[in-house]
This record gives structure tokens, sequence and C-alpha cells, in this order.
């Protein structure tokens, strides 16, 4: 089945609220060589003006893939996770991503484009805060493969 251009508006549930935890922004900054001490002291990061360690600029991704999983899950998609690739990546900050922080993400599917056999869908997840306001806007960009 191919990607279906009817995805484009689709929007998703918001997300169950994930709590952002002081060892996973370490064990992502160590993960991805982020070694600023922001990242894995709490006292350098208070230094700074923030409550605890900040989370390096691409941990939202954690959060997106929540809401990704979501839109790979719809039966009426036509993307197949074995012809996917994530192929761009983008993020639009209002403020850190700080441990401690509950984050609930919001999918968009943004775009349906034919690509060869295949198509790029794009999507944007608005992440926000426990008080509701807003955090950062991750873009992806997924290249499906068409079928042999």
């Amino acid at each position: 089945m191919p990607v279906n251009p009817e995805l484009v508006g689709r929007e998703f549930p918001p997300t169950p609220p994930y709590l952002v935890g002081r060892e996973k922004v370490r064990e992502f900054a160590r993960a991805v060589f982020a070694t600023d001490a922001q990242h894995l002291d709490p006292e350098a990061a208070r230094a700074l003006g923030y409550a605890d360690v900040v989370a390096p600029p691409t941990f939202a991704m954690v959060v997106q893939d929540l809401t990704l999983q979501q839109l790979l899950a719809e039966p009426d998609s036509g993307i197949a996770l074995e012809r996917t690739v994530h192929a761009e990546q983008r993020f639009r900050y209002s403020r850190p991503i700080v441990a401690g922080d509950e984050l609930t993400a919001r999918l968009q599917v943004t775009g349906v484009r034919p690509f060869g056999k295949g198509a790029m869908v794009t999507s944007e997840a608005e992440i926000s805060d426990g008080a509701g306001d807003h955090v950062v806007t991750a873009v992806s960009v997924l290249l499906i493969g068409g079928e042999e």
C-alpha cells in the first residue's frame, strides 16, 4: 500500500506526560558526546540559572518518538517501518529541556510528498511542559520507500 496522502493535516492525541529524569539526561548526553557540564552536573546547570541538568538539544527526539510511534501505528498510513528512513530532523526551541520537566507532545502530519516509488512524510510534534507552555517543536521527515 502506498503512503496515504490523506495523512496531511491529521492530528494525533497528546502523548502521556513524559517526566524528564536527571539520569536519562546524563545518559543521553554521554551517548551524543555532549560533554558540557550543564548536561551532567546539577550545580553547573544551577550556576547557569537552570533548576537541574539541561538536556542536549536533540533530546527532544526522545519525546517526539512517542508521537512517531502513533503515526507508525496508523493502519491506513501506508508507512511500513522496514521501508522507512529518518531523513531529516529540526528543532525550534522556546526554552531548553531541563530534568524535572513533564513534557507532553502532540503530532500533526504537515506533508506527504511523492518521492520516486515512495514518499516523504513531514510531521511536527509540538512539545509543551506541565503548565501547557511551548518548549520545542520537533520537525521530522521520514523517507518511505516504495514497495518492490
